[in-house]
């Protein structure tokens, strides 16, 4: 079961971009801003159709996939989502199970599931327009988990959490991992990057610049090159700080 960008091209945005993801694993894309991050986690969701190149779904163009198949598969979470009118949480999250339809009973076991995990559960009969920033996030991330997917695809996903937030949801993501789920996410946040990630592509102009394990694609020398910055890595493998020296 492999998700893979095959030589993607998109005018400026990317640039012969290839890579082969594996399911059980956490990746982050990083890179400054303007790299193509959410261009290339658009293309691989099948949102935004590349100018050369393919998407490869277990061996499969992603393209000749119908809308639903590809949306039992893939689960993408934008980095804004909006809704067009209020609803309540749960009736946010039972929107994942649309491309299944499977029975109330299983589909109701599959939104409780993903309430309880991102422990919203005692606000399932709130309208997501009470709910703070941080919550909304969540509610959100409700929906895409209550679909079950083999691969979640999220742009910024802690963007608007807390730090208490921040990491129970980086806990959740790795279990989904370990649960035999690919895990791709979209981080600006390095440090997260390098404490979380099995694996880190770094962007930059549109090129595939690194790939690897994060201390390898995020090494200082990556950092001075791609981000222009004089930095450091401070700590212990898994609890890693960035120091970042302005330059004279």
């Amino acid at each position: 079961m492999t998700l893979e960008a095959a030589n993607l091209g998109l005018g400026a945005r990317l640039r012969n971009v290839s890579v082969a993801l594996r399911p059980g694993t956490v990746t982050a894309i990083c890179g400054p801003n303007g790299a193509g991050k959410s261009t290339l986690l658009s293309c691989l969701a099948g949102l935004l159709p590349p100018d050369s190149g393919a998407v490869l779904l277990d061996g499969a163009p992603l393209a000749s996939l119908t809308a639903q198949e590809r949306a039992r598969r893939l689960g993408y979470l934008p980095q804004s989502p909006d809704l067009a009118w209020d609803m309540t949480v749960a009736t946010l999250a039972a929107l994942g199970r649309l491309p299944w339809r499977t029975g109330a009973t299983e589909d109701a076991a599959a939104v409780a599931h993903a309430l309880e995990r991102l422990r919203l559960s005692a606000f399932r009969d709130r309208p997501v327009s009470r709910l703070s920033g941080g919550e909304r996030a969540r509610a959100h991330l409700a929906r895409v988990l209550a679909g079950q997917p083999r691969w979640l695809l999220a742009d910024e996903p802690l963007a608007n959490l807390d730090l208490a937030h921040a990491g129970q949801l980086l806990a959740q993501l790795r279990e989904l991992a370990q649960g035999g789920a690919g895990v791709l996410l979209v981080l600006h946040d390095l440090a997260s990057a390098m404490n979380f990630a099995d694996r880190v592509l770094v962007l930059h102009e549109g090129r595939l610049v690194a790939d690897g394990p994060a201390p390898e694609a995020l090494a200082e020398p990556v950092l001075d090159r791609v981000w222009g910055v004089a930095a450091r890595w401070l700590g212990e493998p898994g609890a890693r700080a960035l120091a970042i020296s302005p330059r004279g």
